[in-house]
C-alpha cells in the first residue's frame, strides 16, 4: 500500500543518490560553477521529463504485444525516446541560454537534466518493492540503480553533452551533424545497457563494467574540454 512514509522514503532513495552524483559533478566544474538556480530548474526539469515518456513507452510495450517485436526493437524505441525527451527539455530550458557560454556548460547541463530523470524514475522504481513491505528487494532496487542505472542516464546524457561541447564553436550545421551522431551512441548505449540488463536477469558484472569505463572515458573528456577554463582558476 502506498502511503505518505512509503511516498517520502521511495523520493528519498531516488533523490539522494541522484543528488550524490550531481555534487560530484558539480565539484568537477569547480573553477566555473554554472549559477546554482540554473541547475536546481535543470534538474527539476529531468524530473518533469519522466511523466512525459511514460505515455509513450507505453505505447510502444502495447505495440510490441500486438506486433510482436523482438525485445531488442523494444527496448531500441524505449530508449530513443527517453534520450531524445532528456535532450529536448535540456534544449527548451536551458541549452540556449546565454549562461550556456562555454564547451563544458553543455555536459554539465545534460548532466542534471539526466540525474533529474534518474531520481524521480528511481523513485517510481523503489515504490512498488516499499509499498509491499519488501524493504530487502527496496535496498537491492536501491542499490543496483545507483550503481548502474543512474550512470547509465549519465552516461547517455553526457555523450549527448560532449557532442555539443565538440561543435561549441562550429557552424550550426557542424553542430547538427555532431548532436545527431551524439543522440545516435546515447541511444545505442542506452538500449545496450537494458539489453544486458534483461540477459543477465538484473544484475551481473559485466553490466556495471560496461557503464563504469563509460563513465570513465566521459571524466577524460571532461577533463580536456575544462582545460582552457582551468588555466584561469
Amino acid at each position: 500500500m502506498i502511503t505518505g512514509p512509503v511516498l517520502l522514503v521511495a523520493f528519498l532513495g531516488g533523490l539522494l543518490p541522484a543528488l550524490l552524483w550531481l555534487v560530484f559533478w558539480q565539484l568537477e566544474d569547480h573553477c566555473d560553477p554554472e549559477p546554482k538556480k540554473l541547475i536546481f530548474f535543470s534538474f527539476i526539469a529531468g524530473m518533469a521529463v519522466v511523466p512525459l515518456v511514460l505515455p509513450f513507452q507505453s505505447v510502444v510495450l502495447k505495440m510490441t504485444d500486438a506486433l510482436s517485436l523482438s525485445p531488442i526493437i523494444m527496448l531500441l524505441l524505449w530508449a530513443a525516446i527517453e534520450e531524445l525527451f532528456k535532450f529536448g527539455v535540456a534544449w527548451i530550458v536551458i541549452l540556449r541560454n546565454r549562461a550556456v557560454d562555454e564547451p563544458i556548460d553543455a555536459i554539465i547541463y545534460m548532466l542534471t537534466v539526466a540525474l533529474g530523470f534518474a531520481a524521480l524514475e528511481n523513485t517510481l522504481f523503489l515504490l512498488g518493492p516499499l509499498a509491499s513491505g519488501d524493504t530487502v528487494a527496496s535496498l537491492l532496487s536501491g542499490n543496483v540503480r545507483f550503481i548502474g542505472a543512474t550512470l547509465l542516464h549519465t552516461l547517455a546524457s553526457a555523450t549527448v553533452g560532449i557532442a555539443l561541447a565538440l561543435s561549441f564553436y562550429r557552424s550550426s550545421s557542424v553542430r547538427a551533424k555532431y548532436l545527431t551522431g551524439g543522440l545516435i551512441v546515447a541511444v545505442v548505449l542506452h538500449t545496450l545497457f537494458n539489453f544486458l540488463l534483461l540477459e543477465q536477469g538484473g544484475a551481473g558484472f559485466s553490466v556495471f563494467l560496461f557503464v563504469w569505463i563509460g563513465v570513465v572515458i566521459v571524466l577524460l573528456f571532461f577533463e580536456r574540454l575544462k582545460r582552457p577554463a582551468r588555466d584561469y582558476c
